[in-house]
């Protein structure tokens, strides 16, 4: 394969969880992956991948900055996985969380349409869209509602992929995935926050964690498994947008027993709701039904629950202490594949 056969690929947060497995899965496909930022231009060496990759600084505010980087590449493939995400961006700059998480797609679907039609496009929603969904499970057919600016700046992202490709003609798809962990997720995040002080207790550097409520249900997956489906979503004749989830929901109860379990700890001893934090539980589940990305895609979790929380406990206790993780060696009970 020649230099010019090669398919490129343009994946905006290239840095971050999903970016990162993205891009080495990607790149053992044999594509050329050249990845955006806002942290600014640097060549990294992602974990899992064998060669470094090219990372360019990108202001998603910048209309114009987006089009010259489509023009310059014109991509096989574009993944748009950068957004400002965590709970404390959700109301704090409404019109910048606008401009970054919906905008910034119109720019894409812009610069595809004017510089670059053959290249195929991921948007990367979120189950936000749905969080004041009248029913559960939520599928491509659920009516988009959401209560945050987060959420709503996805609709308008979601909406605009689903008007440029009608439209124009685009292949532009939006994967709706929902809540996906790995090693690799911020500790702002509960599901790292808990794993990783889990590993912290066992090494001896604290005692207890706050938590908001043990009660409410998530439906996890790995995020490797995630971005495999949205490379899935681009091999397609057709473009056409997919629910990703397990189809499952856990408690963080859940979550805090088989984290703190796998270090041979009871998490009843050191897990305690903050009264001043307690958070209501939701009325209507978040659970997604991913038949549709099953049936066209072939797809389904390869990383079951319970795998993927020893998966994040191992990886936090093995970055703190020399010695082996308790549970390691036992047999995972009860396997959560689905």
């Amino acid at each position: 394969m020649t230099e010019r056969d090669t398919k490129i690929a343009l994946i905006t947060g290239v840095l971050g969880q999903d970016g990162s497995y993205l891009a080495e899965l990607l790149m053992a496909k044999g594509y050329q992956v050249i990845g955006t930022s806002h942290r600014g231009e640097q060549r990294t060496k992602l974990s899992g991948a064998q060669k470094e990759i090219e990372v360019l600084g990108l202001d998603l505010a910048d209309g114009e900055a987006i089009r010259a980087l489509v023009r310059r590449y014109r991509p096989h493939h574009l993944y748009n996985l950068a957004a400002r995400a965590s709970s404390a961006q959700l109301f704090d700059d409404v019109v910048a969380t606008t401009r970054i998480n919906g905008l910034a797609v119109v720019h894409m679907l812009e610069a595809i349409r004017t510089e670059s039609a053959q290249t195929r496009f991921c948007q990367a929603s979120s189950s936000e869209v749905f969080a004041k969904a009248a029913q559960s499970p939520q599928n491509e057919l659920t009516p988009l509602r959401p209560r945050n600016a987060y959420g709503a700046a996805k609709v308008l992202a979601q909406n605009m992929v689903e008007a440029y490709r009608e439209r124009y003609g685009i292949f532009a798809c939006t994967a709706v995935p929902f809540n996906h962990e790995s090693p690799r997720r911020g500790l702002n995040y509960v599901t790292r926050k808990i794993t990783s002080t889990a590993a912290r207790i066992k090494a001896g550097l604290e005692n207890s964690l706050a938590l908001e409520n043990l009660d409410g249900r998530r439906d996890w997956t790995f995020a490797g498994d995630v971005v495999h489906a949205m490379w899935l979503m681009l091999e397609q004749p057709e473009p056409e947008d997919f629910v990703l989830a397990s189809g499952e929901t856990h408690s963080v109860r859940e979550l805090c027993e088989l984290a703190f379990g796998r270090l041979g700890l009871d998490y009843r001893q050191h897990v305690v709701v903050d009264p001043l934090q307690e958070r209501k539980a939701d009325a209507v589940e978040l659970r997604g039904d991913s038949r549709k990305a099953r049936l066209r895609l072939g797809w389904r979790p390869a990383v079951g629950f319970k795998e993927l929380v020893y998966m994040m406990v191992d990886a936090d206790y093995k970055a703190l202490s020399p010695n082996p993780v308790p549970g390691e060696n036992r047999p995972p009970k009860g396997g959560a594949r689905v």
